[in-house]
C-alpha cells in the first residue's frame, strides 16, 4: 500500500508542477481537447486531453520499467 501512495504523491506533484508551468509560461502550445475559460479576468485551465497523454505515458513507463 506503500507503494500507491509514493505513486500518487509522485502524479500529484507531476501535475502541479505542470499547472505552474502553464500558468507562469502561458505562450506554450495546447492539445486540443484542453479547456481553457478567459472570462471578465478570470482564466481557468483544465487540461483534460494532457492529463490522459500523461497518464498513458506513465502507465507505459511503469509498466516497462517494472518487468
Amino acid at each position: 500500500m506503500q507503494d500507491v501512495s509514493k505513486l500518487f504523491s509522485l502524479l500529484g506533484a507531476m501535475f502541479l508542477l505542470l499547472g505552474l508551468v502553464f500558468n507562469i509560461i502561458p505562450s506554450l502550445p495546447r492539445i486540443p481537447g484542453d479547456l481553457y475559460i478567459d472570462k471578465f479576468g478570470f482564466k481557468v485551465y483544465i487540461p483534460f486531453t494532457s492529463a490522459i497523454v500523461a497518464s498513458v505515458i506513465l502507465t507505459l513507463m511503469l509498466n516497462f520499467f517494472r518487468k
